[in-house]
């Protein structure tokens, strides 16, 4: 799950992406825009700044602008700012690998691979959605998953494909 946090930086990163070329935006407006917390805001935007995402203007006429073009922004470059590890696990993280605590064999873990299939999915997303999505949302493709008492029973071919 991603943070309150994260969601702010996306929703900013979102009015941004609106904005680009068109000059330095006011953390005043992306915050009401959006209804952030201005301070909250301040945070999030600065540590973005440092991460090379956008860059900040001072005096009249100052604000945050996006640094690179929305279309090389990818969410998964925005979380692991925010965030930190995307993986749910952190023996299966690329970039933040810690060998997990209660683990005696990761070649025998039973979770393991599950958790990379998980990793791998959301990456899949989190890598191909740039800001650039944000201007086109109903282009984006999204899938109903039955859970639950509701959900029918697993064939043995439904079965299969999750299992592929």
């Amino acid at each position: 799950m991603i943070s309150k946090k994260a969601k702010y930086a996306i929703k900013a990163l979102k009015v941004l992406t609106e904005e680009f070329g068109k000059g330095p935006v006011l953390i005043s407006y992306i915050s009401a825009k959006e209804n952030i917390p201005k301070k909250f805001l301040e945070a999030i935007l600065l540590e973005l700044r440092n991460h090379g995402i956008l860059q900040s203007q001072k005096g009249k006429g100052g604000g945050y602008l996006l640094r690179v073009d929305p279309a090389r922004v990818n969410l998964a470059q925005v979380l692991r700012v925010i965030d930190g590890p995307i993986a749910p696990t952190p023996c299966v993280s690329f970039n933040f690998y810690v060998k997990c605590d209660d683990c005696n064999d990761e070649v025998t873990c039973a979770l393991k691979p599950i958790m990379e299939r998980v990793r791998d999915a959301n990456l899949g997303v989190y890598e191909n959605t740039t800001l650039l999505t944000f201007q086109n949302l109903d282009s984006i493709e999204t899938k109903e998953i039955a859970i639950g008492a509701n959900a029918p029973e697993l064939t043995e071919s439904s079965a299969d494909r999750l299992l592929a």
